[in-house]
């Protein structure tokens, strides 16, 4: 009893020809290998099927697996009348998998379910496998905000109830790819979206599944991928485990790129544990990191690991070069782990007597008080970088001419609201951008009237 096989699949609605009304035609390469995959799993004749789906009910720190005995869905939000689909819940599998996740302290479980209707990711999949096979339960999970490498430790735990309950499970990583691979698809064209789909398919057609940590948050978010996260999963539950690739189609005609690669496992490697070769690779890196921190970050790290382990406030050291007594500035900490925001708070301009209270005050707030975060535990010290802005004066603009996203920061205000963004910032690429994206923080909307402002940064990490 074992994982048959897994498979990375897509999922666009246009693809049922009662939704496509014709267009399906366009990726009749991803309808021919849909249908391989199907008759596949016919064939291997699964006790339970697997959906990992981005379009499931997702929370930011907290991976939601669906309880009950069951759902259905339609595909009446297309246009699509009379298709439904249904699925029978493994609810053995979902209790024992709760149950080592809760003993793992490990964030996924039943909790939070939103709706019982099944979501599109999950129903094509099943709509093509149910041409050839319905002797199966279904156990379907939703995707996270949390990193990949906790997306990878949901799939190993998938992999060990596998083991416990001795069941012949197909996993399913439904997934699309880039969304922005033409100005004619849903969200326009970004050079990432061609550039991560030609990227993950070598990734994935060869199965060398290491790599999908290498891909940043700024890449993903660029490219406007979707099934990432999932595919990161699926590689999780065969960790430590060789297999058979085979990449079956990728399609992009419509400006979202689809992509079906189907795994075989076969025997035991222990070479192939993939998140910890990472996690190895990541901590020498970050070992090698700290050892090149200037003076700034050094005070700012200093402040948080003393408040973290003791609850105490660092005092101000007496053996920092004179600036830090005798000037003042405002100052932005911002703590990044796994290549995601961990925390950033600061200052416009100084609160605190001297420019090291202002930096202690700041790294507390953005590792403590951060409402976008949970505080930063003990354990997370040695795993995430820490960058120190200090800003300069602000300076009124009457053009946006006068701004330059690599030089200065932007403050927008209007009347009480007031939004800042930092420059030179990964994905920020254009001064509307920068002014958009400061305008939201600041809640101020399009017919709004504003007033800019610019600031040079000195960055210290």
């Amino acid at each position: 009893m074992s994982i048959l096989g897994t498979y990375m699949v897509p999922h666009p609605p246009l693809i049922i020809p009662e939704v496509g009304e014709g267009k399906e035609r366009g990726v009749a390469e991803i309808t021919t290998a849909f249908h391989h995959v199907a008759e596949r799993i016919s064939e291997q004749k699964p006790e339970t099927i697997i959906v990992i789906s981005p379009h499931q009910i997702m929370y930011r720190d907290y991976f939601h697996i669906s309880p009950g005995k069951g759902a259905k869905g339609d595909f009446w939000d297309y246009g699509a009348e009379g298709i439904t689909i249904s699925a029978d819940y493994d609810r053995e599998f979902i209790a024992n998998l709760e149950k080592l996740a809760i003993a793992r302290d490990f964030p996924a479980g039943t909790e939070g379910e939103q709706t019982k209707r099944l979501d599109h990711g999950t129903m094509i999949p099943l709509y093509f496998i149910n041409k050839y096979y319905r002797d199966y339960q279904v156990v379907r999970i939703g995707l996270s905000g949390l990193s990949l490498t906790e997306h990878y430790t949901l799939g190993q735990i998938i992999k060990e109830t596998v083991q416990v309950l001795e069941k012949n499970v197909v996993i399913i990583a439904s997934g699309d790819l880039s969304h922005r691979l033409k100005d004619s698809g849903p969200y326009g064209y970004n050079p990432a979206g061609p550039k991560y789909d030609q990227q993950i398919m070598d990734v994935m057609g060869s199965a060398d599944f290491g790599k999908l940590f290498d891909f940043s948050e700024t890449f993903l978010d660029e490219a406007g991928e979707c099934g990432h996260r999932a595919f990161t999963i699926m590689a999780g539950t065969l960790d430590r485990t060789a297999v058979s690739s085979e990449a079956l189609a990728y399609q992009g005609p419509f400006g979202v790129g689809y992509g079906i690669c189907t795994y075989k496992p076969l025997e035991k490697d222990l070479s192939r544990n993939f998140k910890e070769q990472y996690l190895a690779k990541e901590k020498l890196w970050l070992d090698e990191h700290r050892t090149r921190e200037d003076i700034y970050v050094k005070l700012a790290r200093q402040a948080i690991e003393l408040y973290v382990t003791t609850g105490q406030q660092l005092t101000l050291p007496e053996d920092l070069p004179s600036e830090f007594y005798e000037t003042t500035a405002g100052t932005f900490v911002s703590l990044k782990k796994d290549g995601r925001l961990r925390g950033c708070i600061g200052t416009l301009q100084a609160t605190k007597e001297n420019l090291g209270e202002e930096i202690i005050e700041n790294a507390l707030s953005a590792s403590t008080r951060d409402p976008r975060f949970d505080g930063v535990s003990e354990d997370e010290l040695d795993k995430f970088i820490i960058s120190v802005d200090v800003l300069g004066p602000m300076e009124a603009i009457t053009s946006e001419a006068d701004l330059d996203v690599k030089k200065y920061g932007v403050v927008v205000t209007s009347g009480y609201k007031r939004g800042l963004l930092l420059p030179n910032l990964e994905g920020i690429d254009t001064i509307a951008a920068q002014i958009k994206i400061a305008k939201n923080k600041a809640s101020i909307t399009e017919d709004e009237e504003y007033s800019l402002e610019r600031f040079e940064v000195v960055r210290h990490e």
